[in-house]
């Protein structure tokens, strides 16, 4: 096998044994212990004025057919989420037309499709109560007009405009009683997003657990589950816990997915979360592998599986965390998803090139490469044109 090119903090640079990829093979049946979305990213024209400020310019062949690899291991996608970079470069009309285009692919191959309902067409950054509750009520007439499920993004509107936790409930009543179907409500922690501190009325997680169970409770039949993103397992876990049966916990703890999809073992409502993760999308054949071990009762199969992948999660998702994109993006690049390593709104420069070396030791590591020659290949020739010099024996 190759080798690989690492580059520490300190610009020094040493060799690792380039490994090969495992064997995953993708599944023939629905997959069944667990429910499990992929949250994806979009994928920007090579040519395009992809820079801060500028309208999304998105290659659609390439952003589709990335949701199509996910539905071909067997997990539903997850989309117009905070990895499609919602607030963060994604504008109104690429959102709108990304939600059409997905869930008509979706159609197109029965697969599994959320999407993501927000406030953020709405250029104002100060809108009433009322305001906030009409601009969720836009996005999700238009989404259901798609035929897509969906989940109720939190909202940066809310969080400005909302004095009390009442002010939650409110919103969240009126926007859930219109549903035609249930909905996933999402809680976004301020790790994600600073925007959202004290998002459900309070900086106390356990006060604020309160009023999402309280929005649950209230809409039995409208709530399906819930995603919870606060990288925290042991307040997940105490949700999960107080759900109702109607209810399930969507883990989006990229730092604790493993435990946390894995349970108690006694597969009981509220001992396991399924999932909505960011980084389903960088490890989709590692997920979907590890999930059908759970599918076959062999849970050692599956931390086998899906352990070695948390590491890499948590470096993608390292503080600031709002730049994970950078690293989904770039491992779909490595893995030959798309042509470069480019993201709209200029995000691809968000981290550094130790940083994106980590990154490739660690999927290396996990087994997260699924053509290590080509992802050898480009991240030597990236190394290289970047001004580090590689040895040539490593250049393929």
């Amino acid at each position: 096998m190759s080798e690989l090119t690492l580059l520490a903090a300190d610009g020094s640079i040493r060799q690792e044994t380039l490994r090969e990829a495992p064997a995953l093979t993708k599944p023939t049946a629905p997959l069944r212990a667990r429910l499990a979305y992929a949250a994806a990213h979009v994928v920007p024209r090579i040519h395009a004025d992809n820079t801060p400020g500028q309208p999304a310019d998105i290659d659609w062949d390439a952003t589709l057919a990335f949701r199509h690899h996910v539905w071909s291991w067997g997990l539903g996608v997850a989309d117009a989420m905070d990895t499609a970079q919602r607030n963060m470069g994604l504008d109104a009309a690429a959102t709108r037309e990304l939600i059409s285009r997905s869930a008509a692919e979706a159609r197109s191959v029965g697969g599994k499709l959320v999407v993501g309902v927000n406030t953020d067409h709405v250029e104002a950054e100060n809108i009433s109560l009322d305001e906030v509750a009409a601009a969720y009520l836009e996005q999700l007439a238009f989404t259901e007009e798609q035929g897509a499920g969906v989940v109720l993004m939190a909202s940066r509107h809310l969080a400005r405009a909302a004095q009390t936790a009442d002010d939650y409930r409110r919103v969240y009543d009126r926007v859930i009683e219109k549903a035609q179907t249930p909905v996933v409500l999402h809680w976004l922690g301020e790790a994600f997003d600073p925007v959202l501190k004290g998002y459900f009325g309070s900086t106390d997680a356990q006060v604020a657990a309160s009023v999402l169970i309280d929005v649950i409770n209230a809409n039995p039949e409208k709530v399906s589950g819930v995603k919870m993103s606060l990288l925290d397992a042991g307040k997940e876990i105490a949700v999960r816990e107080r759900l109702p049966k109607t209810a399930r916990m969507f883990t989006g703890d990229d730092f604790n997915y493993v435990g946390l999809i894995a349970g108690d073992g006694s597969e009981q409502p509220g001992q396991y979360s399924d999932a909505l993760l960011g980084a389903f999308a960088a490890i989709a054949p590692l997920a979907s592998a590890a999930i059908q071990k759970l599918d076959a009762g062999d849970r050692d199969g599956y931390f086998a599986l899906l352990s070695p992948s948390e590491e890499l999660s948590r470096q993608i998702f390292a503080a600031p965390t709002f730049y994970y994109k950078t690293g989904v993006a770039f491992l779909s690049w490595l893995n030959g998803h798309q042509a470069s390593f480019q993201l709209v709104g200029g995000l691809h420069s968000a981290r550094s090139l130790p940083h994106l070396s980590e990154i490739v030791r660690l999927a290396n590591a996990a087994g997260a490469l699924e053509a290590p020659e080509l992802a050898a290949s480009r991240w030597n020739a990236f190394l290289a044109v970047s001004g580090v010099e590689v040895p040539k024996v490593v250049l393929l």
